[in-house]
C-alpha cells in the first residue's frame, strides 16, 4: 500500500492547505483540571510523558502552548478577580475536522492526573 504524501502550504491568511486540496483547521485545546506533580520525580516523569505526546502527534502540533500561571475574570463594568474556570493551559493542533482533534487530544497525558480537555476549533477570519 502506497502512503499518501501531503505537502503543508501555508496560506497568507493563517490556514494551511494540502496537496489534495484538503484546508486543515486549527484547534485550540485548552487543559483543565488535574493534579500538579509533588516531587521532582514526578514532575520529570510527568514531563516525559507530555513530549512523548506532543512527539506522537507530529507535525499537526503547532504551537505546544504555555501552563496558565495567573488569571483574572473582568466584567463589563470593570470589576475583576480571580477567574475561576481551572484552566490549566493550552495547545494549537492542525487538524482535519474537529473529530480529528478529539481524536488527537484523547492520548493527553492530563487525563492521568484527573484533568480534562476542551477541544475548540477556530474560524481563520
Amino acid at each position: 500500500m502506497e502512503t499518501a504524501r501531503w505537502q503543508r502550504v501555508r496560506l497568507p491568511y493563517g490556514g494551511t492547505i494540502f496537496d489534495e486540496g484538503r484546508t486543515m483547521g486549527k484547534y485550540v485545546l485548552v487543559y483543565k483540571g488535574g493534579q500538579m506533580a509533588e516531587t521532582e520525580e514526578e514532575r520529570n516523569e510527568v514531563m516525559a510523558k507530555w513530549g512523548a505526546w506532543f512527539q506522537g502527534l507530529g507535525d499537526s502540533v503547532l504551537d505546544r502552548g504555555n501552563q496558565f500561571i495567573g488569571s483574572a475574570s473582568v466584567s463589563a463594568d470593570g470589576s475583576n478577580g480571580a477567574a475561576g474556570s481551572g484552566l490549566g493551559g493550552y495547545s494549537i493542533l492542525n487538524a482535519s475536522s474537529l473529530d480529528d482533534a478529539v481524536g488527537k487530544a484523547g492520548g493527553c497525558p492530563i487525563f492521568s492526573a484527573g484533568g480534562g480537555v476542551d477541544v475548540y476549533e477556530t474560524l481563520v477570519m
